[in-house]
């Protein structure tokens, strides 16, 4: 199949290049570059542009003769969607509006998209299942709550067979160490812990030592970034025959903040100054997913579960690869 990926130079959607070259499809990249990297697309074609502008969106889907899309572009951090969610709103829902619209025009009818556990906001309980209410506390889990509305709507009215993957705490890079993650500002735990262990800061924060955890620490679900992706090629090859589709993407495991600054520490072979602040607001205690419907109806499984393997890959990569992309 000939898959447009918009989003593809970025973290998730370069590792879903990877997985769609594996199982034998032909990938096409739309991307900005504005949070994404050139050199992670590899061979696939990359055509720079922008969804707000459906000229070229339409442009790519005919040069690329897609079939279907993998929608990975989005703003995606939670803490400046809540200091500016305008951008949020246009880049994350009027965007994908105008990619769906585009999509109409051209015929093309398969759609996966890159959802969140944010739409659950602060669970009562864990594991969460994809029945649980959709609550999110802040714009950017909002965005992802207003697309997934979009698309049943599209799917009741004019035939848009999609899928909406809910993933969890993406982490890791490719085990060959060709591509990994490089985000500016960075925000995720585990590449600003190992930048901890490489001196590129001077020390790791634990916001709040006082929730209602083992250890007191906030604990996530954490995905190898390479499992996130094939889930998006069994889904789009199932959409056919299943969609509409909508399945959380996790482990089902918790590991706490303390959990992941040990594994690094045991992988890396160093130390570093761990500092203990006051929580952050917003950040829940405990978020658990369970991919257990996925598992039942497409026979996904993560193929590397465990922390400390995610954990080997991320630090691989950032070790050969200490400025990123850029280095």
């Amino acid at each position: 199949m000939k898959v447009l990926v918009t989003g593809g130079a970025g973290y998730v959607g370069s590792h879903a290049l990877m997985e769609l070259s594996r199982a034998g499809h032909e990938a096409f990249v739309f991307d900005n570059l504005s949070q994404g990297h050139a050199q992670a697309v590899g061979s696939c074609p990359l055509v720079r542009g922008d969804l707000s502008d459906e000229g070229q969106v339409e442009s790519a889907l005919e040069q690329s003769g897609a079939e279907a899309v993998m929608h990975f572009a989005a703003s995606a951090y939670v803490g400046e969607s809540v200091e500016d969610p305008e951008k949020y709103y246009f880049n994350n829902v009027v965007n994908t509006l105008r990619l769906l619209r585009v999509m109409r025009r051209r015929g093309v009818d398969r759609f996966i998209f890159s959802g969140s556990c944010t739409v659950y906001g602060v669970p009562e309980r864990v594991p969460i299942g994809e029945d649980w209410p959709v609550q999110a506390i802040n714009p950017y889990g909002r965005t992802k709550m207003a697309v997934e509305g979009v698309l049943a709507d599209y799917a009741r009215a004019y035939g848009l067979k999609y899928a909406s993957l809910r993933y969890f705490n993406a982490a890791g890079a490719a085990p060959d160490g060709s591509i990994g993650e490089d985000h500016d500002p960075e925000t995720h735990l585990i590449p600003l812990v190992i930048h901890a262990a490489l001196g590129k800061r001077d020390s790791i924060a634990i916001f709040g030592t006082d929730y209602p955890t083992p250890d007191g620490t906030c604990v996530r679900d954490y995905v190898h970034v390479l499992d996130l992706a094939s889930a998006h090629v069994m889904a789009m090859e199932a959409l056919d025959e299943r969609a509409p589709m909508v399945y959380n993407l996790s482990t089902g495991r918790g590991h706490s903040v303390r959990d992941v600054i040990e594994r690094v520490k045991q992988v890396s072979g160093r130390d570093f100054r761990v500092l203990e602040v006051p929580r952050r607001p917003g950040d829940p205690p405990e978020l658990v997913g369970s991919a257990n419907k996925i598992r039942r109806e497409l026979g996904w499984e993560p193929r590397c579960p465990s922390l400390r393997a995610i954990v080997e890959t991320a630090w691989n990569w950032h070790k050969e690869h200490p400025d990123g992309f850029g280095g």
